[in-house]
């Protein structure tokens, strides 16, 4: 049965032109209705609001002044298992409509946490968009909160709500501790907005921000948001095997025959620590892709001289890491009898 405190909280939000509340009160009040077992009734006004235009002029995603849409592509960077178990998660709860919809991903440059987010939007099959923090804040005194509620209110009028991924990509701009702001009445009073925003945003949305500079988030931003994930959780075993993976498809789509992953990961292991894996997913590419196709090891040689950081390679240095006379022969191109013959000298 429908409870008076709902029917004044649709009265209290229609009154107020409150889209938001208004849609998420009809939603509590039809999900009432299916727990009651009045099925027709409870997906007639979920009808009835899937079509509704409401108080809020809808968003035209295609002239806004704070988004960008990001084409979607098939690539992607594999993950460790327990940092692909939490994205996994996020699957399951979108998926579920739990109402669990704001996601912060937080990891140095290069774990992979915007790729991610394209791949999550491929998954769930939504379109995604990324705010330009840039058109956001603003010099003027004052400017830059209206402009954040300016955002959210883009942000709650999209048509197809349950169809939409929003990216906050590197919120640090906005989100930084209050405390060590260069301007801190300025930012306080943005930050407090994106506090006070977030819990009205429309539930049907995901919205999922990044940062590189978690620990200097404001820490009661980091609880308007249902789950953190850390990107940083990858160890040298894991970064080796991504490695290997970004190796094979490369080699793949540059159509390039010379495989070699003996060698290709003793070169590898010469970096210590690896880096992450947006930094060996353009390593290796260049190596490949700027290799000769006359010589099919050349990206090999290219990829050690790209570690090692010189241009003549030393036989004598190769041996003393640990490279046998034909994994030299591979890298200087001098042959296995001359390679034998002058380290013998």
């Amino acid at each position: 049965m429908m409870k008076k405190k709902s029917v004044i909280n649709l009265i209290k939000y229609y009154s107020e032109e409150n889209d938001i509340g208004f849609r998420n009160e009809a939603y509590e009040v039809a999900r009432a209705f299916d727990a009651a077992g009045d099925y027709q009734l409870a997906e007639y006004i979920m009808a009835l609001m899937s079509d509704a235009n409401t108080f809020v002029p809808q968003m035209d995603e295609n002239h806004s002044a704070f988004f960008e849409k990001v084409i979607i592509g098939n690539e992607s960077l594999p993950l460790p298992e327990v940092i692909e178990q939490d994205v996994l998660g996020v699957i399951n709860a979108v998926s579920r409509n739990l109402g669990i919809n704001k996601f912060l991903f937080q990891g140095a440059p290069g774990t992979g946490k915007t790729e991610t987010v394209k791949q999550l939007a491929r998954i769930l099959n939504r379109e995604l968009y990324m705010v330009d923090f840039a058109s956001v804040i603003d010099s003027k005194l004052g400017q830059t909160p209206k402009n954040i509620s300016a955002l959210f209110t883009e942000i709650n009028a999209f048509v197809h709500p349950e169809k939409v991924i929003i990216l906050f990509d590197e919120i640090d701009s906005i989100a930084l501790d209050r405390t060590n702001s260069n301007d801190l009445r300025e930012m306080g009073r943005a930050t407090s907005t994106v506090l006070k925003k977030l819990e009205q945003i429309d539930e049907r949305i995901v919205l999922i921000a990044t940062t590189n500079l978690f620990k200097h988030f404001d820490k009661a931003l980091i609880r308007r948001f249902d789950s953190v994930i850390d990107f940083n959780r990858y160890n040298q075993e894991d970064l080796l095997e991504i490695a290997e993976l970004l190796l094979n498809n490369f080699l793949s789509q540059y159509k390039c025959t010379g495989k070699n992953v003996r060698l290709f990961r003793k070169i590898m292991i010469l970096l210590n620590p690896l880096p992450y894996p947006g930094d060996l997913k353009n390593l290796i590419r260049s190596s490949i892709a700027f290799s000769s196709p006359s010589y099919e090891y050349d990206y090999l040689k290219r990829l050690y001289a790209s570690i090692s950081g010189e241009g003549t390679i030393s036989l004598k240095e190769l041996q003393e890491q640990g490279f046998t006379v034909r994994e030299i022969e591979i890298l200087t191109g001098v042959s296995k009898s001359q390679v034998a013959r002058e380290l013998k000298e």
